[in-house]
C-alpha cells in the first residue's frame, strides 16, 4: 500500500463529539502512519468562543498519528467554506484526502478501506470518491458497490475528483431540469435532493454537500460504498433529543472486521440503489416520520449543523 492519504478533520464547537471522533480515529489500524490536519473554524460570536477554545485544547493534545497539524481560523468561515478550502488545499498538495467532520464515529478499519479504495481506483476517471457510511438498509448489500453521485459522511477523493466540484447550485439545478433527471437525482422520488438543491440556489441553506452530489451526478461519476458501514453519525444533538426515532433511522452498526476492497465492475449497482430508495421510502412512510415533513426537517437540520 502507498503512504496513507492525509486526513482532513473539520471541527467547530462540540468538544464531546470531537473527542469521540478523535478517539475512534486514533484507534484505526493506519492511524500511526496517517498525517492528520484539523481545521478549526473561528467562533461565529462570543457565545461560541469558549466551546471553540475547548475543542482546540482537545485537538492540541492529540497524538497517535504520523503527524498532527491544527489550523486555527481567526474568523468564522462556516463549514461549507471551510471544507471547500481545506479539501482544495490538501488535494492540491497531496493528490488525495480523507474527509471527516467532528461528529462521525469510525470503525478501526475505516482508514484501511479508504486508502485501499483510493489506491485501487486512483486512475479510473469514472470513480469520483470513496465513501465510508452506508445506510442501515433492510436488504443485504455487496461487500463493496458503486452508486452514481457523491456523498458526505466520511469520504475521500483525489484532486481529479475534487476538480469536478461546482458550487453554483442554480446552474446544477438547471442542468438537472434540462435532462429531466430530477426523479433520478431524488432516488426515484424517495428523498428530496432536488428541493435541497433549489433551497441552496435560493440562498436558504448553505450546502456544499448537495452541490458535491449534483456535480458528480451530472458528470455520471461513481462513488464506492462499503456493504458494511465504517462510519456512524453521533451528532444529531438537540434535534435528536426531541426526535430519537429520527436518530435511530440513521444508526449503522460499525464493521468489526475489514471490508474487502477488490476490483469490481465500475458501474452503478441497481440492487444497492433500490435498497437506498427503499430505506428513504421507509423513513418517509414511517408513522414516526410524519411523511415528507421529517425529511424537510432533516434538510433544515443538516443545513443548520453541517452547512453553515
Amino acid at each position: 500500500m502507498k503512504i496513507p492519504a492525509p486526513i482532513a478533520l473539520f471541527v467547530y464547537n462540540r468538544p464531546g463529539p470531537t473527542r469521540r471522533t478523535l478517539d475512534a480515529l486514533r484507534a484505526n489500524v493506519l492511524a500511526p502512519e496517517s498525517p492528520l490536519y484539523i481545521f478549526s473554524d473561528g467562533p461565529r460570536n462570543e457565545g461560541d468562543r469558549r466551546e471553540v477554545e475547548l475543542v482546540r485544547a482537545c485537538c492540541r493534545g492529540i497524538s497517535g498519528f504520523q503527524s498532527v497539524e491544527l489550523i486555527e481560523r481567526d474568523s468564522n468561515l462556516g463549514l461549507a467554506r471551510s471544507i471547500v478550502a481545506g479539501v482544495t488545499e490538501l488535494t492540491k498538495n497531496h493528490g488525495s484526502v480523507i474527509v471527516l467532520e467532528d461528529d462521525l464515529d469510525t470503525s478501526p478499519y475505516f482508514l484501511q478501506y479508504m486508502n485501499q479504495g483510493l489506491n485501487l481506483y486512483e486512475n479510473d476517471e469514472r470513480v469520483i470518491s470513496i465513501h465510508g457510511y452506508v445506510y442501515p438498509t433492510q436488504e443485504e448489500l455487496p461487500e463493496t458497490f458503486f452508486l452514481r453521485g457523491a456523498d458526505c459522511w466520511g469520504w475521500a477523493t483525489w484532486k481529479r475528483g475534487w476538480d469536478v466540484f461546482e458550487a453554483d447550485a442554480a446552474s446544477l439545478l438547471e442542468r438537472i431540469r434540462e435532462r429531466n433527471a430530477g426523479r433520478d437525482f431524488d432516488f426515484g422520488g424517495t428523498y428530496p435532493y432536488t428541493r435541497m438543491l433549489r433551497k441552496q440556489a435560493m440562498g436558504h441553506i448553505d450546502s456544499w454537500a448537495v452541490c458535491w452530489y449534483a456535480s458528480a451526478f451530472l458528470k455520471d461519476k461513481l462513488t464506492l460504498y462499503p456493504g458494511r458501514s465504517l462510519v456512524n453519525h453521533i451528532g444529531f444533538g438537540d434535534y435528536a433529543t426531541h426526535n430519537r426515532l429520527l436518530s435511530r433511522h440513521f444508526e449503522s452498526e460499525l464493521a468489526t472486521s475489514p471490508v474487502r476492497v477488490e476490483r469490481i465492475p465500475v458501474t452503478e449497482d441497481a440492487g444497492a440503489r433500490q435498497a437506498f430508495g427503499s430505506f428513504f421510502r421507509g423513513m418517509r412512510e414511517s408513522p414516526a416520520s410524519r411523511g415528507w415533513q421529517i425529511l424537510l426537517h432533516i434538510l433544515r437540520w443538516r443545513a443548520k449543523l453541517f452547512f453553515l
